[in-house]
């Protein structure tokens, strides 16, 4: 369901209301002033982080011991990143920086780095490592996962990484592509891509493994109450250990505000033709059934008329 806050805020990324193919590679390269977004609501990701660590930081941290030259590396990255792009929200002072009413200092030896580097930001955090052949997630801060957890994906190669993504399991043309790009990627010529599924909830965290016979946060009825959400990815090469960092932003666009947009039939006509473009195996990974499809499908077609 919709908050008041959530219902007021723009549209602004709508991958789901444009020429966009659903599992597709999809990467444009982006300038590096435009790499991590500016959060308004920046407090409720870090204090949901912090909370999840509390509670239980294996289940959002893992880290191999050797991923730790590229953790800092990200991390040195994302400060400075910070300090150039993000100075009317992040503040340095010494190794102390203030965001959103939180502070992390950022020399804190007992904390891993990318744990440090996810309490700055709103994104999750992922370095990818390439050993023994293949690129492996060897650490990640992922607190806010789209029906996956870290636990089943920390330090796999990316193959199996992948095993569930139609159309990128291990031997497909989409896995070999995806290794090319990790190779090819150059430092400060990072790229964004972007997901968006349709949920029942704006939850921020959907930790649900698809292995399981039902999702909690499936699609609700009135079908108008349901949210897209929208993940806005990133890589970008780290030059000295060779490693890339990979984001992953959430956000949740409230459904009822596509029918309010000036552009809604054109938002609502893309739409329809990309749900009407998924094979029954993308429905399934999307974890939306045919009913909702449907109903969805039915309210688009409202707009249309």
């Amino acid at each position: 369901m919709t908050d008041a806050a959530t219902e007021n805020r723009p549209l602004r990324l709508m991958p789901y209301g444009r020429a966009y193919k659903p599992f597709s590679i999809g990467l444009s390269q982006i300038a590096t002033t435009d790499w991590l977004e500016a959060e308004g609501d920046l407090g409720r990701y870090l204090d949901e982080k912090r909370q999840f660590l509390e509670a239980d930081p294996d289940a959002i941290f893992r880290a191999a011991p050797d991923s730790l030259a590229a953790q800092q590396e990200a991390l040195e990255l994302i400060v400075r990143h910070l300090g150039d792009e993000h100075r009317d929200t992040h503040r340095l002072d010494g190794a102390i920086m203030s965001m959103a009413g939180h502070t992390v200092d950022i020399a804190d030896g007992t904390m891993p780095p990318l744990m440090r580097a996810g309490l700055l930001i709103a994104d999750d955090l992922a370095v990818l490592t390439r050993h023994d052949g293949h690129w492996h997630l060897s650490a990640g801060f992922i607190a806010f996962p789209s029906s996956w957890s870290l636990a089943e994906k920390a330090g796999r190669p990316m193959d199996e990484v992948h095993a569930d993504v139609p159309g990128f399991q291990g031997g497909t043309r989409n896995a070999a592509m995806v290794t090319r790009i990790f190779d090819n990627l150059k430092p400060d010529l990072p790229a964004e891509r972007f997901n968006w599924s349709f949920k029942g909830s704006n939850a921020l965290a959907m930790p649900v493994s698809k292995h399981l016979p039902e999702d909690p946060f499936r699609p609700v009825r009135p079908i108008g109450d349901n949210v897209l959400r929208v993940e806005r990815q990133t890589l970008r090469r780290l030059p000295e250990t060779g490693a890339i960092l990979f984001t992953i932003k959430i956000h949740a666009d409230p459904l009822a505000m596509v029918r309010r947009h000036p552009e809604n039939r054109a938002i609502a006509a893309a739409m329809l033709k990309q749900l009407d473009g998924l094979t029954a195996e993308e429905r399934a990974y999307k974890g939306m059934k045919d009913a909702d499809i449907d109903a969805l499908s039915a309210y688009l077609r409202e707009v249309l008329n």
